[in-house]
């Protein structure tokens, strides 16, 4: 593996490498990860089988008072609607009290879901490459190593097409304000950026969770598009609620992308709760 290589990302045999560790969390931080590990204890007792950080705070680079708490929690079971409202409840609640972090966002799923076959190449890798170990089991023992091929790009976001219609919907319900629609510039331009990097990403050979360096590394191969990518690369992390940024992710930007991605990886694979 040359030193270029495994400086974007890899190990020294081509691997993508975790990202992220308890370690790396800032100090303005670490009350907050204790509150949210506590308190998930305290929600899920022995149901709880696995937590995870991910994101810029164990990655080491979260900002006071712009950074949210990412989690990713695995149940022994499948979570229900009750423990949906609990870990909804528990965000909020960390949230009021840390003014550093600013949300909390969780993503539940069973530990037979993550470990399903179906997951290996989206859900699996994300756990196993993206997510830091926080209680219980590590899940990524029993998961392979993840290289960032053509199927990885295919099963991590080649399912832009079928999200577009809800985005669109979120937008349309979305009150007329900017502070209502500012999450929503947030949250549509990381996901496009990332699709747009997995779309090169297997040329690039590499993974980066940055946003203006998957932008950059877009740019390398649709220079036509560069500007778009590095735009909403900015967006993503200092949003604007301006409704013309969210009308071009979903007329124009993202069709393409999906239409792009399909011709280059493939449809992913269909979940049965994600239509």
């Amino acid at each position: 593996m040359s030193e270029n290589a495994s400086s974007r990302g890899l190990d020294p045999q081509g691997y993508i490498a975790r990202e992220g560790s308890l370690a790396r969390v800032p100090h303005a931080f670490r009350a907050v990860v204790a509150a949210a590990r506590d308190r998930l204890l305290e929600v899920f007792g022995a149901r709880l089988d696995s937590a995870y950080l991910y994101g810029s705070v164990p990655r080491g680079n979260a900002r006071v008072g712009r950074s949210d708490l990412d989690l990713l929690v695995a149940l022994r079971e499948e979570p229900t609607d009750a423990d949906r409202e609990a870990t909804r409840a528990l965000g909020e609640a960390v949230d009021k009290e840390f003014p550093q972090i600013d949300g909390v966002g969780t993503l539940l799923y069973s530990r037979a879901r993550l470990l399903s076959e179906l997951e290996t190449y989206d859900l699996g890798w994300f756990a196993a490459c993206l997510c830091t170990p926080l209680l219980g089991e590590d899940l990524a023992e029993y998961l392979p190593r993840y290289r960032p091929d053509s199927l990885l790009a295919r099963e991590t976001n080649g399912d832009l097409a079928l999200l577009l219609p809800r985005w669109r919907q979120r937008i349309a319900e979305a009150e007329d304000t900017d502070q209502a629609r500012r999450p929503l510039v947030r949250f549509m331009s990381r996901h496009l950026v990332r699709t747009g990097f997995t779309l090169v990403m297997p040329r690039w050979n590499g993974w980066t969770s940055d946003l203006a360096e998957m932008a950059e590394a877009f740019g390398a191969y649709y220079p036509e598009r560069a500007g778009q990518l590095r735009a909403a690369a900015a967006l993503g992390y200092e949003p604007d609620g301006d409704p013309a940024v969210l009308r071009s992710y979903v007329d124009d930007l993202g069709p393409w992308l999906a239409e792009e991605y399909a011709r280059v990886h493939g449809i992913k694979a269909p979940r049965p709760d994600r239509a």
